[in-house]
Order: C-alpha cells, then structure tokens, then sequence
C-alpha cells in the first residue's frame, strides 16, 4: 500500500507563511516528480510546484518569488515553503507523485488526500 501524507495546512493571515510537507511511503522503487497542486472553490486544479529527482524545479506564475520547493530523496519527502500568503493561496493542496513501485517498471500518478489552506484576516 503506497501512501503520500500532507501535513501543515491550516490558516493564516495575508503577508504570512506555511511550510507544507509530503511524505511518501510504502513499496516504492523511485520517485520521478514530487510536487504540489491545488483547488481553490469554484475553481480546477493548478500546479503550483514541482521537482524532480535531479532537484530541477517548476512552479506557476502566481508563486514565483513567494513559494520554494525543496525534497528529500532518501526520505522520500518534499516540502512546500509558502511565504507572503494572499487570499488568492486559499485552496485545498494536494501533493503529487509520479513513482514507480517495487517490481514494477511503469511509473503511476500518486495523490494525496489534501489539506486544507487559508489565508484570511
């Protein structure tokens, strides 16, 4: 049984920050991707970050200079550094992973189950 678990969410004012952080478990053979994504009300699913295995990262336009995107290779983790939090951050984030699992050659999509982000006065 493979497993990713979010920890970290919770409320917050504008202008502040939330670390988020993923671990994955289970019968895992490798990690290609780690990254985070989210839904806001009324809203689709967008990235927000990613990074690979290699450390190369991507992350959307509207967290470019305010969210880091850090991973543990060893421990199979990855953390969302969010700073200067805005209204428009409140989402439900989820982590992602793109693994291949033990005996396995094919990589899957693997999903967290969410938590939850708001940022409100």
């Amino acid at each position: 049984q493979v497993q990713l678990v979010e920890s970290g969410g919770g409320l917050v004012q504008p202008g502040g920050s939330l670390r988020l952080s993923c671990a994955a478990s289970g019968s895992i053979r490798s990690i290609n991707v780690m990254g985070w994504f989210r839904r806001a009300p009324g809203k689709q699913r967008e990235l927000v970050a990613t990074i690979t295995s290699e450390g190369v990262t991507n992350f959307a336009d509207s967290v470019k200079g305010r969210f880091t995107i850090s991973r543990d290779n060893a421990d199979n983790t990855a953390n969302l550094q969010m700073n200067s939090l805005q209204s428009e951050d409140t989402a439900v984030y989820y982590c992602h992973a793109l693994m291949r699992l033990g005996g396995s050659w094919r990589f899957n999509d693997y999903w967290g189950q969410g938590t939850q982000v708001t940022v409100s006065s």
